[in-house]
């Protein structure tokens, strides 16, 4: 049995590795030395921004020190759940998850509800609201924009691949994988998803349990080097992670045609700043305006290592994953048609030479973004000038990305991350 998960002991920085802040502190060596990270921002950009984009010194160390942070909560949590008894610690939670805690409880089960049952003063329900609705009237557009940007092109920072290489990634169902993030992704954006018992909290849950699992095994592995790394699943990992799903699928809705509201933008950003709380991100890593966390993403991307060999194979497999999708009539054909739409996507976003890192073909066009871009920019404007339209989309959104998700799952059953045995957070 591993021990808990604790900050890892300061490194030795070799030669040309990553600089350590003021006081000496060595941070994994995985980061870009601070002198790396002080490129100019553009005027336009800093317009807009409100700031450079560079990070402080004071920053750079914050981001490079959490590195070796953790998610304490979930930690004790497992913790307690190896002492008692996997089996039936586990059975304890997911009851207390779904009937919710009770009195009789042991003390460590009822310490972790409450931290999660807690709802910070900055959380906005209404804004939610607004992101919820805005996400369901986008339908397919959002699972192009997360699977083919922000998933695929995270694949590129190898710093966040490891933890996934070690638990079997490369060899294990890619589509499964794909399928149970959407799951995920539409438990926590249904209407009151994020409440106390609602499915995204339930998921949320259900998921943060697993990372820390994880996390508590990957730290005691004699393969995996901290002094390099960092610590498994860290806060500014879980960070960027998050900042995907709001200020990269933001970005990149604009960059196909999608015009975001300064309202939708909000609503975007509160939902996923309060999943991720739920997640186990540290508040201070929470950023409630996009602005604000484009610079945080910025912050995050120094800490990352270029691409290596576990991007062009996590890459190539989930190019092929629309290769096993399910469909009732034409399913060769469409299979087929979904891998070439995925691909130019992602040439449309990433261009020639991250493709070709990421273990795809450099020489695909981005002909499917660039031939619905002016149709798909008429048909969303046009939906604020027309009501009933404007009231219908959301329902027809929402339809299509269940379709989508309903075509990877094919028969078997829908749920988030179901470890089999032999993975770390297998009970």
């Amino acid at each position: 049995m591993s021990a808990r998960p604790q900050r890892q002991p300061a490194p030795v920085v070799a030669p040309g590795a990553a600089a350590s802040g003021d006081g000496g502190t060595a941070f994994p060596r995985r980061v870009r030395p601070y002198e790396k990270t002080q490129q100019p921002t553009p005027r336009w950009l800093r317009l807009v921004l409100g700031r450079d984009l560079a990070p402080t010194r004071a920053e750079y160390a914050a981001a490079c020190a959490a590195l070796n942070d953790g998610d304490p909560a979930a930690d004790a949590l497992v913790d307690w759940m190896y002492a008692f008894g996997p089996r039936e610690a586990r059975a304890l939670f997911e009851r207390a998850l779904v009937q919710g805690v009770p009195a009789d409880a042991p003390e460590p089960l009822k310490a972790f509800f409450r931290s999660v049952e807690r709802t910070p003063a900055w959380v906005d329900h209404d804004a939610i609201a607004d992101g919820v609705q805005f996400i369901h009237r986008i339908g397919e557009s959002a699972a192009y924009v997360l699977r083919d940007l922000a998933l695929m092109g995270g694949y590129l920072l190898s710093g966040f691949n490891q933890a996934l290489v070690m638990t079997g990634a490369l060899n294990k169902g890619t589509a499964r994988r794909i399928a149970e993030t959407g799951q995920w992704w539409m438990d926590c954006t249904e209407p009151g998803g994020l409440a106390r018992f609602g499915a995204g909290f339930r998921s949320t849950m259900h998921v943060r349990l697993v990372h820390a699992m994880v996390r508590r095994h990957l730290v005691g592995h004699a393969e995996w080097d901290g002094a390099r790394w960092g610590l498994p699943l860290n806060q500014i990992d879980m960070a960027a992670t998050y900042l995907g799903f709001s200020v990269v699928m933001l970005g990149g809705l604009r960059k196909i045609g999608i015009p975001v509201t300064p309202r939708e933008s909000r609503g975007v950003m509160q939902l996923w700043s309060y999943a991720c709380w739920l997640m186990g991100v540290d508040e201070k890593w929470l950023r409630l305006s996009e602005r604000e966390g484009v610079v945080l993403l910025h912050h995050t991307m120094m800490t990352q290592s270029p691409p290596d060999w576990t991007s062009s194979e996590l890459g190539h497999a989930l190019s092929r994953e629309p290769l096993e999708r399910h469909f009732d009539r034409f399913e060769a054909l469409r299979r087929q048609l979904a891998y070439h739409q995925h691909l130019s996507v992602s040439q449309y976003f990433l261009g020639r030479e991250r493709m070709q890192q990421l273990g795809l073909p450099g020489d695909v066009s981005a002909w499917y973004p660039l031939l619905t871009l002016l149709p798909r920019f008429a048909g969303y404007s046009a939906q604020r000038l027309l009501p009933g339209v404007n009231r219908l989309q959301p329902a027809r959104g929402r339809a299509a990305q269940k379709a989508m998700l309903a075509s990877m799952f094919g028969e078997s059953e829908h749920g988030v991350i179901k470890p089999a045995q032999g993975h770390p957070a297998h009970v």
